[in-house]
């Protein structure tokens, strides 16, 4: 009996791309003998396996093929060269929405996706139970699924895809819409079904997840499968690409447009759309990074090591005694860390209109694993009076990636000792 549940062999996907509809329907009826269409490949000569038991993740920028390869297995898409071999029955939860009705009630889904997998009625009766309480969404099982939250319908999806007995489960993306109740609720379920000898394949931009949850982690870009391999081995690669991608977006920019500023540092990753900025602008937080423990710019952040946050402040105005801060909240907007030159008894000497600032603050990432937000300030006193020269609220977010968690926000990193005693 094999012992590999999947297997991809040299999996290509090419996409025709016309830039008329009529150039596809000529090419369709024969019309033309002319090419009329560019060759997009999602997938280029990529090849793994998923061994029986495992759970592998699989990670990647946006447009590097995850979710493609995950259509190819379930056999939504078809490959345009290659070879997909599965040995188990799968379960897929894809994109949010595939495989219902709109139309019909939560139970009119799951008796339609059960018929589908190939159940029987009397079958799906006997899961019913089970899959009500996992969802545990109340009366709205009877209502059209139009009519859930995208809270509601995850539920609905994953409880069905969990309980209809699967050799291997496959997950897109979909448990991001879920509280965090929910979440651990299926991370759970997942622990179960490796305990049972299932097998999982995960798609998440969930660094934290992946670290702690999968066995084996296969990294893409551009449709290319660049390594296999642990979690943090393939983590620490994909934040290198990420600054790599950073980088010549930047060198692009910085050619078309040179400016006499200095050279942005590297910050792949994204910026909050609603980020709260005010001050009176005498002092200007003008760039902002964060580095990772070996010097990497990223916000994804390993517990227990070490991470830098850097700041150029440009100022506008003469200021004697400026402060710089951080600080970092949960999601809920609590204040959990942070400091600032001031506390620190950093040396700051006078600024003058026209000068430039770098502030670095290095310190040790202690708090649990999980998503938190970022604030920056230069703020001062003038005249006895506390001012505001520049604030970032919620500027960007920052994942702490955990592979064990304690109690409250932040771990003590305790030292156990247990000894028998000794009568």
């Amino acid at each position: 009996m094999s012992e590999t549940a999947i297997s991809i062999r040299h999996l290509h996907k090419m996409y025709k791309l016309y830039e008329k509809p009529m150039d596809r329907l000529k090419e369709s009826l024969g019309l033309s003998r002319q090419k009329r269409y560019q060759e997009h490949y999602a997938l280029r000569d990529v090849s793994f396996d998923v061994e029986k038991g495992q759970m592998v993740g699989i990670i990647g920028t946006n447009g590097s093929g995850k979710s493609t390869i995950l259509k190819i297995i379930t056999g939504v898409l078809h490959p345009t060269e290659g070879e997909v071999t599965v040995d188990g029955r799968i379960s897929a939860l894809l994109e949010l929405g595939a495989g219902f009705n709109m139309e019909y009630s939560g139970i009119e889904n799951i008796y339609l996706n059960g018929t589908m997998i190939g159940f029987t009625r009397e079958e799906i009766d006997a899961k019913l139970e089970s899959i009500l309480g996992f969802a545990d969404i109340g009366d709205f099982v009877h209502q059209p699924v139009k009519t859930y939250s995208s809270g509601m319908f995850v539920r609905l999806a994953f409880a069905v895809a969990i309980n209809i007995d699967p050799e291997i489960l496959i997950v897109d993306e979909a448990l991001a819409v879920g509280d965090v109740f929910f979440q651990a609720k299926c991370y759970r379920k997942f622990e179960e079904f490796k305990k049972q000898g299932k097998t999982i394949l995960f798609v998440s931009h969930d660094l934290g997840s992946i670290s702690k949850y999968c066995d084996k982690v296969v990294l893409l870009n551009q449709g290319i499968k660049l390594s296999e391999g642990s979690p943090k081995e393939m983590v620490d690669l994909y934040k290198k690409v990420l600054v790599h991608q950073e980088n010549a977006d930047l060198e692009q920019k910085e050619e078309e447009n040179a400016a006499p500023r200095e050279k942005k540092w590297a910050r792949p990753f994204t910026l909050n759309p609603n980020a709260i900025e005010y001050g009176e602008k005498k002092a200007e937080v003008e760039d902002f990074t964060l580095l990772d423990a070996q010097g990497t710019p990223t916000n994804t952040i390993e517990k227990f090591t070490d991470f830098t946050i850097k700041m150029r402040i440009r100022f506008h105005q003469d200021v004697d005694d400026p402060i710089y801060a951080f600080t970092i909240k949960d999601l809920r907007g609590t204040e959990l860390t942070g400091t600032n030159t001031m506390y620190e008894k950093a040396s700051i000497h006078p600024c003058k209109a026209g000068d430039v600032q770098e502030i670095s603050f290095t310190q040790r990432m202690n708090l649990q694993g999980g998503e938190y937000l970022l604030s920056l300030g230069c703020t001062g006193y003038h005249g006895g009076e506390f001012v505001v020269y520049h604030r970032l609220y919620d500027i960007c977010n920052i994942t702490v990636v955990s592979t064990k968690n304690t109690v409250g926000f932040f771990d003590m990193d305790s030292k156990v000792t247990v000894a028998d005693e000794i009568s």
